[in-house]
């Protein structure tokens, strides 16, 4: 289909066509499987970002063919003592004749085991916090990097998330993204526009859920006429499709400053914050509305329910949505 090219500069093997589109691939991959869509926003989305915005011009030409032919690729910034706070790393990078060294540990790493490639953020010492960071590109296959423990997680099975080993790891000169100590600039304004690919995530499994209790709500008979006749299912649905109105609304704003290179922290946070919250409340009306036969393994709205759950967490979780708008709000 394209699709993993499809936001990438056309320059080096893309399709040229900004991300909005990418989001719309987001949205309607996450319809279906919402595991797929993490791994399709991480290898095509965040990972290429920091490429094609900070890589030079050698990492564009190798990186983002591969990308665009299907290769996977993971972006390791999460640590175990470090998520949100992302100065915390605890990861450290030293320099060597050749290159530099890596040693530590990452968590919760999408594609960790099917990536080729990915980013990975250490620091060169982690009391210089923020100041420290530097981000690299790795191959997978590199001494020194192994896959550890694979998370056995509530939802979205299809796609890995595991523990990076980096022990003695070497890497070439050449890995360094933009400059030393510039990693904590890029991994923020990446997770800037990630944030609206969560969003673009939740808004299709939030689609998929209302779809899923709209059609059960029309086929099912209560009390001699249909469940959705009843003015409190009718409710419901009203209140999921406002939601849904809303969060493709907030979502496709986002979308639109980001392709016109316009600031859009708050916008994503409002995006991200409000899909992932409003398809937290539709899954769980879709479930409501299926009532017993919503709560089995059977039934595609307990999946889309377990799915959708990690939306509030990953890529900030929803405080730090709200503590970015704020903010805003304080300081236009």
């Amino acid at each position: 289909l394209g699709l993993c090219g499809v936001s990438l500069p056309a320059e080096y093997g893309g399709g040229g066509a900004g991300k909005t589109l990418f989001y719309i691939a987001t949205e309607e991959l996450a319809r279906g499987s919402a595991g797929l869509s993490t791994a399709y926003l991480v290898a095509c989305g965040i990972s290429m970002d920091v490429i094609c915005v900070n890589g030079t011009e050698d990492q564009r030409h190798h990186y983002v063919p591969r990308c665009s032919a299907g290769e996977l690729a993971f972006f390791a910034l999460t640590e175990a003592g470090g998520g949100s706070d992302v100065a915390l790393l605890q990861t450290r990078y030293r320099r060597s004749n050749n290159g530099f060294v890596l040693d530590g540990v990452k968590t919760f790493i999408s594609n960790g085991e099917e990536a080729s490639f990915g980013i990975v953020f250490a620091t060169m010492d982690p009391s210089l916090r923020h100041k420290g960071i530097s981000a690299f590109v790795v191959e997978k296959s590199v001494p020194g990097l192994s896959v550890g423990k694979k998370e056995n997680k509530s939802g979205q099975h299809c796609s890995s998330t595991t523990e990076l080993i980096f022990q003695e790891c070497k890497i070439p000169r050449s890995a360094l993204i933009g400059e030393e100590s510039q990693g904590f600039k890029i991994a923020l304004e990446s997770i800037t526009r990630s944030r609206v690919s969560v969003a673009a995530q939740a808004l299709g499994i939030a689609t998929a859920a209302y779809t899923e209790a709209l059609n059960y709500a029309t086929a099912r008979q209560a009390f001699g006429k249909p469940l959705g006749q009843l003015q409190v299912i009718q409710f419901m649905l009203a209140d999921m499709a406002t939601q849904l109105e809303v969060a493709r609304l907030l979502t496709y704003r986002a979308a639109w400053s980001i392709d016109h290179n316009r600031t859009a922290v708050s916008q994503a946070a409002m995006a991200k914050l409000y899909a992932s919250e409003a398809a937290g409340r539709i899954c769980h009306d879709a479930v409501q509305i299926f009532g017993g036969y919503g709560y089995v393994h059977e039934s595609p709205v307990e999946r889309f329910w377990r799915d959708q759950r990690v939306t509030e967490i990953y890529e900030g979780t929803s405080e730090m949505q709200r503590l970015a708008i704020a903010r805003h709000i304080f300081n236009p």
